[in-house]
């Protein structure tokens, strides 16, 4: 193992491959698979494509859509299950009144916060598929398309 504290590769809990280092160069560390040079250059460029297109119309637009159906959402899902366990703190009698049989309110509103949970993932769904998977898709293109050609010219 080495110095003490040290990992070294005759360790069998060792795996550089697994780690994501790759292959290592004489020192230890982790050879480059690009020139540094051109893997900055390369990066800065791909690194403005993605700025430019996080300020575009496009992606504001996509993700206003996300934000104006998410945070009505959460607020909603928030103030419900809250209300479940406030209720259930300070009115006991009242989660405890029978609706049928031995199913009493408590019963009836714990089910409720399990529907209202698939009718929410579902209602997201929904919302992503008819108003943002397609612009956001269309944006993901787009900019596959400019790191691609970015790819391409520093060949």
């Amino acid at each position: 193992m080495g110095a003490a504290g040290h990992i070294g590769h005759d360790d069998p809990w060792y795996d550089a491959l697994a780690s994501g280092w790759g292959e290592l160069d004489g020192t230890g560390a982790p050879a480059p698979v690009v020139p540094p040079a051109r893997r900055e250059e390369g990066a800065s460029r791909a690194g403005e494509v993605y700025l430019g297109v996080q300020r575009s119309a496009a992606f504001q637009e996509v993700r206003s859509r996300y934000r104006r159906f998410v945070v009505p959402g959460l607020v909603a899902f928030l103030a419900w299950y809250l209300g479940y366990v406030v209720t259930a703190q300070t009115a006991p009698g009242l989660m405890a009144r029978p609706v049928a049989g031995a199913v009493n309110v408590a019963m009836v509103a714990g089910l409720g916060q399990f529907l209202t949970t698939f009718l929410l993932t579902w209602a997201y769904a929904w919302h992503a598929r008819l108003r943002r998977d397609r612009a956001a898709l269309d944006l993901r293109w787009q900019t596959q398309e400019l790191t691609r050609g970015l790819k391409g010219g520093e060949r």
